[in-house]
Parts: structure tokens; sequence; C-alpha cells
């Protein structure tokens, strides 16, 4: 059958974070097992600072089975530990070798985009915070397989990012902008007070990053409302947002051609599928 989503020339790439489990390669089974032809994973500890190095074969094994899982694209999360706004010296250093090394891993696996948050300036403001930011990713050597992408924050006291202006203007600071991207989460853009449903909204977000430099959007509901400055989120249709502001959302066509990944607290198939039907096909 072709989906609506189709015979607009769109296939929704659609998918989950899942476990690494076992081996970083058992996750394009279980993304599979669920619906998803997109994937996000970690490659390290999601709460500590250490990326390692993988063993030659199991980099070869993972290759193997995205070559046979139509698995695209494929999002590797950074750890939550590092802090890319902070002014603490020391701080920065690990922040700035953990984005490094994953990276630097992110490239040796093939995978497509890392998303990094981008942090609390500590105090120090939000100005500052953004030059930290700007310093860090000039920092790192980015592969020329992958591209980093910046996640929006939902405006929590001391966050940088929380707003279009401060992404667009990190994004400006980079040394290399074509390797950078954005990763755009629905319950942080809601709880910074943009209302997703509202195609003003929604447009404005367009114009001010354009659709080419968002790499995927994070769809996740919202448990508190509008500007609540909360990150906490909730499956679709059961949060603030809704499933009717899912589907004003998902009725843009720019947002239909964007690699959708879920990080919902519960991981279903009849959620892929309920995203499916709201975007029309």
């Amino acid at each position: 059958m072709v989906t609506n989503v189709e015979k607009a020339g769109q296939r929704l790439r659609l998918g989950y974070h899942v476990s690494v489990a076992g081996g970083i390669f058992n996750a394009f089974e279980r993304a599979e097992s669920l619906g998803c032809n997109s994937m996000q994973i970690f490659l390290s500890n999601p709460r500590g600072w250490d990326v390692g190095h993988l063993p030659p074969e199991e980099i070869s094994r993972f290759a193997g089975m995205r070559a046979r899982h139509p698995i695209d694209p494929v999002v590797a999360h950074m750890p939550y530990l590092p802090n890319l706004s902070t002014s603490d010296r020391a701080k920065m250093k690990k922040s700035v070798e953990s984005l490094s090394r994953t990276l630097s891993l992110a490239g040796s696996l093939g995978v497509d985009y890392v998303v990094a948050h981008l942090g609390s300036h500590g105090g120090a403001g939000t100005e500052k915070g953004i030059v930290n930011v700007i310093s860090a990713i000039n920092a790192v050597e980015i592969p020329d397989n992958v591209a980093l992408l910046l996640e929006n924050t939902a405006g929590g006291t001391n966050s940088v990012g929380s707003s279009l202006e401060e992404l667009a203007r990190i994004r400006e600071g980079a040394a290399d902008q074509k390797k950078i991207r954005f990763c755009l989460d629905t319950c942080h853009l809601y709880a910074a007070g943009y209302d997703i449903a509202d195609a003003a909204v929604a447009n404005n977000i367009k114009k001010k990053l354009g659709p080419d430099s968002i790499g995927i959007i994070h769809l996740n509901d919202a448990k508190f409302e509008l500007d609540s400055k909360k990150d906490r989120h909730a499956n679709i249709g059961q949060g603030y947002i809704g499933e009717s502001g899912f589907r004003k959302f998902l009725g843009n066509g720019w947002v239909r051609s964007i690699p959708l990944i879920l990080e919902t607290p519960e991981n279903t198939p009849e959620e892929i599928l309920l995203v499916r039907r709201l975007a029309g096909g």
C-alpha cells in the first residue's frame, strides 16, 4: 500500500532510541522489532565520561547488521555528563574529550549523526555559555561522514540553547558550519514556550533555522504545560501537546521530511503506528 507520505515523495523515517545491551550491533534487530526504520543509540555509558574503543570485529559486525537492516539514519546520543556550556576548565576539558571520542567512534561505525546536549552555563550567563559551546565544538574534529547535532533545551535555569536565536548563533560561530546541524526536541520546544501545533510557530522554526539545518527531530509529548521550562517526556498523545497537536505539527511537509526519533517512556510498535497515522500514512 502506498501511503500519503510516500505519495508526497516523502518516506517517513521514524524510530526509537533503542538499547545496545549485549552488543551495539543488537540495536538493529530491536529497532526493527518495534517497526522502526531509523534509530538512536548510546555509544557508551550515558551516565559516565568514558567513551572507549570498540574492537574491529564489533565495528565490522555493526556494519554488517546495518547492511542487512533498512535503518536510516543511525543516530548516536552523547552521554549526559559532558557540559559544553561550562566555564569550569576541568569540566570543559573532560567534556571536549568526551565529545571528541564520541565523534571519532561514530565515524568508525558509520553513524550519521551525533546529538549533543548543550548543558548549563552555571550562572555565568547565557552569552558566556554560548561562547563556551562555540569554543567546545570548534575544538573537536568532526569526521567527514558525521554531522554534529546541537539539541535545543527546555529553558530551565542556566540552560543554553532553548531559543531558536541561541541555536542559530552557535551554528554561526562554528568554524565548519556544514558539519553542524540541529536536533529539535518537541517536548523541549513546548516547554520553552513554542506551541508546535500553531502553524505560525512551525513556520517560524522553518524560517529561523531552515529545514536543511535540522538533522533530526526528537518527537516527544510533554508532561507539563506550555512554557513550563520542565523537561519531562510523555508518550505521544499522553501529554499536553496531544494527538491533535502532533497531527498539526506533522501536517507540515518539511517536518515529515526530517527523521523522527521518539524518546518516550514506553517503546511500543503501537506508538510507531500512531505517529504514522498522525502523519498521514
